[in-house]
């Protein structure tokens, strides 16, 4: 048997410490900082229990220079 799965890019925003975070297709998250070149300055985030992410539309993807 073959599982066939969309791995999907999400985007949200941690409105308590003011910064974008994407999870990757491969499902690791990143914090962009807010200037001209985000994705190529990503840092790693590690969501904690009280990590609150807010899911952002898609379209922003093209804002913050992301690949896919």
């Amino acid at each position: 048997m073959v599982v066939v799965g969309k791995r999907v890019v999400a985007l949200y925003v941690d409105r308590v410490a003011q910064q974008w975070i994407v999870r990757d297709i491969d499902g690791n998250y990143w914090s962009l900082p807010i200037n001209d070149h985000p994705w190529e300055e990503r840092r790693p985030f590690h969501p904690t229990e009280e990590t609150e992410l807010e899911p952002v539309p898609g379209h922003y993807k093209y804002v913050l220079g992301l690949p896919w």
